[in-house]
């Protein structure tokens, strides 16, 4: 009886965790959001620090991410269709507030790829312009899930390893 009491309890929060970490945008950026399984032996990682969230017209949100050296990244942004492709975001250094990148001068891009060569912390900055939303049957016109992915690999060898 006690071990049923236990699975049952343990079953439920479970569950009730599973739920809260769903919310309404849940794991938007792990279902529509491209992973890139890369060529044969350079297979992109899914990193931890991914999130989605529902965003309404002239939304901002930022997110502070770690990023190490040595250490290929690619940055892709995803957003329900509603949203078409005005979704903004530009990259910062944490520590100086410098611009890294911004997708809108880079011909609105939803993928980034960079090396690191120290291992820091970067503020991503996503932007949802208003106005940016179209009319589509069955969908809310002032909000839409927006994913942020965020994959990672070793640094490929560059050059003479040893001589």
């Amino acid at each position: 009886m006690k071990k049923i009491f236990f699975l049952l309890v343990f079953a439920l929060s479970y569950i009730a965790n599973m739920h809260a970490q769903a919310g309404v945008c849940g794991q938007f950026h792990k279902k529509y959001c491209v992973l890139d399984k890369g060529k044969k032996g350079e297979k992109w990682q899914y990193n931890a620090q991914s999130k989605s969230g529902l965003f309404s017209q002239g939304m901002v949100s930022k997110l502070r991410c770690v990023i190490y050296k040595g250490m290929d990244y690619k940055i892709s942004v995803c957003c329900e269709t509603v949203l078409g492709d005005k979704v903004n975001y530009k990259i910062y250094d944490a520590r100086t507030n410098e611009l890294l990148f911004d997708n809108s001068s880079a011909e609105d891009t939803q993928v980034f790829e960079f090396q690191s060569i120290s291992t820091r912390q970067l503020i991503i900055e996503v932007v949802v312009p208003q106005g940016a939303t179209e009319q589509e049957a069955h969908k809310a016109q002032d909000a839409a899930c927006v994913g942020l992915l965020i994959e990672h690999k070793v640094t490929d060898r560059q050059g003479f390893s040893q001589y």
